[in-house]
């Protein structure tokens, strides 16, 4: 996915259909960017994304609940306020904000496909104009809307079954393209120094069985890439 969304075009029609807006325009994208807060902690956002007029954007994909819970909301929100501003800015300097999750359940358990959240004045019913927005999008919903077909483009591990030709491309790119597969295994071997080091090698082989089911990599390889034996990893499988 952090491969995929490292296109702008790619990042731009997913907001766009998010977003409901033909006219966004992506004018820079990261991927699995470090933040801290004050304190030093830090979090890893999925995609972080700015569009030509400075809107920001985090976009978190989850298929845990938890790493979607409404508090991590509004943890992100306040972590985009806290480090797109510096010493003398004003507070209506302050960008427009979207943290964005994309859930594989639906979170908020009201049977709707998207959920808007802003902040509003009780007494009144009117938006409070703060311009910090949480979006929910339930990926479980996968009808024949462009938010739907989007859904089902996320969870397809062929890309010549996927509706979009901008993410099928770049998809196919990396699963069947010589040049893209080989990046990817360049990945995979980083993904396994980095869990050497922190220890967690095991939570990351989850990655390498997908990548053997839906053929990208041999079994071999993959239990190469996890440093064990073809047994060892036939296991796990």
């Amino acid at each position: 996915m952090s491969k995929v969304f490292e296109d702008k075009k790619c990042t731009e029609l997913l907001l766009r259909i998010i977003l409901n807006r033909d006219d966004l325009i992506v004018d820079h994208v990261n991927c699995q960017q470090d933040i801290k807060n004050l304190q030093g902690r830090s979090i890893r956002m999925d995609i972080l994304a700015h569009d030509r007029k400075g809107v920001i954007y985090n976009i978190e994909v989850q298929n845990d609940d938890a790493g979607a819970d409404p508090k991590r909301a509004r943890y992100n929100s306040s972590l985009l306020d806290a480090n797109i501003t510096e010493a003398g800015d004003k507070y209506d300097q302050l960008r427009e904000t979207y943290v964005i999750f994309i859930t594989k359940n639906d979170i908020l358990g009201k049977g709707l496909p998207i959920y808007h959240i802003d902040r509003m004045i009780k007494e009144t019913g009117e938006k409070f104009k703060d311009e910090a927005h949480i979006i929910y999008v339930n990926s479980s919903i996968q009808d024949e809307t462009k938010l739907g077909k989007l859904m089902q483009d996320f969870w397809c591990k062929r890309a010549k079954d996927m509706n979009y030709s901008v993410l099928a491309e770049r998809v196919s790119f990396f699963k069947e393209k010589k040049e893209g597969v080989n990046q990817m295994c360049e990945i995979l071997d980083e993904v396994k120094e980095e869990g050497k080091n922190e220890g967690k090698l095991e939570g990351r082989i989850e990655t390498l069985i997908e990548l053997v089911n839906d053929g990208t990599l041999s079994i071999l390889k993959a239990a190469k890439k996890a440093n064990m034996s073809e047994e060892e990893f036939k296991k796990y499988l």
